[in-house]
């Protein structure tokens, strides 16, 4: 509890059995009020390594709903057990707990309604292991996105966000893809919506355990990016109309 605001942390899980622990035993219980695990339809025992933890909140899908997906169920929980910070935290172990507390007073100080954890900001993406294509093309794209979207990031592809429960309240997450492209989806429409983002420098860790895409999905996601960005410059110009932003 911050500023008596309820904060809560989601984890989005697929095949995270062998993290999961790690990654739960380093949230800081003396700010987080309530955890919770949503497993998309893991072909590992990530479950019963939540229920082994003592996780209260665990959601199971029956069939795999995409990352996005997994995030609309993640967040829907969240505001239905009274979370005003939420903060998605990856249970793959490649971002650090120990930095939800700076997130969370960000947010429930009123400075910013939300935080991203950047592995850009210092050198924590190459230092711990972030593979140069996917450096090239993170630095790439949001070069891009920044110009498009006329913002000032330096990253949009983290996966360690937090957001208070009036910007998902007002914001559609619903509309968005089930795909990766999701995080970049729903950062178009806190931009639109007309929140501001604040971020955080953090170490990144990449290791044989940590989930990740291929060099296909990369791609494919790029192009997500892409195309998400020109949408948004579109509606803001008055030239186009989305469905992503019609909240």
């Amino acid at each position: 509890m911050i500023n008596n605001k309820k904060v809560v942390v989601v984890l989005p899980a697929y095949n995270a059995a062998l993290t999961l622990k790690m990654t739960y035993d380093e949230i800081p219980f003396h700010i987080v009020d309530d955890v919770i695990l949503v497993d998309d339809a893991s072909k590992d025992n990530t479950v019963d390594v939540g229920k082994a933890l003592g996780i209260k909140h665990i959601i199971s899908h029956q069939k795999n709903k995409g990352y996005g997906g997994n995030q609309k169920s993640c967040y829907d929980k969240a505001l239905e057990i009274g979370g005003d910070i939420v903060i998605m935290l990856h249970p793959d172990y490649q971002y650090t707990p120990k930095l939800i507390p700076a997130i969370a007073n960000i947010i429930g100080s009123g400075l910013y309604p939300v935080v991203f954890a950047s592995r850009i900001l210092g050198k924590g993406a190459l230092k711990g292991g972030m593979p140069l294509y996917k450096y090239f093309f993170n630095r790439l794209l949001t070069f891009t996105q920044n110009v498009l979207m006329n913002q000032k990031l330096s990253e949009y592809h983290t996966g360690y966000r937090a957001y208070s429960r009036e910007v998902l309240e007002k914001i559609n997450y619903h509309l968005l893809s089930d795909d990766f492209v999701f995080d970049n989806e729903i950062t178009a429409q806190v931009f639109y919506a007309g929140f501001e983002i604040a971020e955080v420098t953090c170490p990144t860790k990449y290791f044989e355990e940590a989930s990740s895409i291929n060099f296909k999905r990369s791609a494919i996601y790029g192009l997500g990016v892409l195309r998400t960005s020109m949408q948004y410059a579109l509606q803001k110009s008055g030239i186009g109309k989305f469905e992503i932003f019609k909240f």
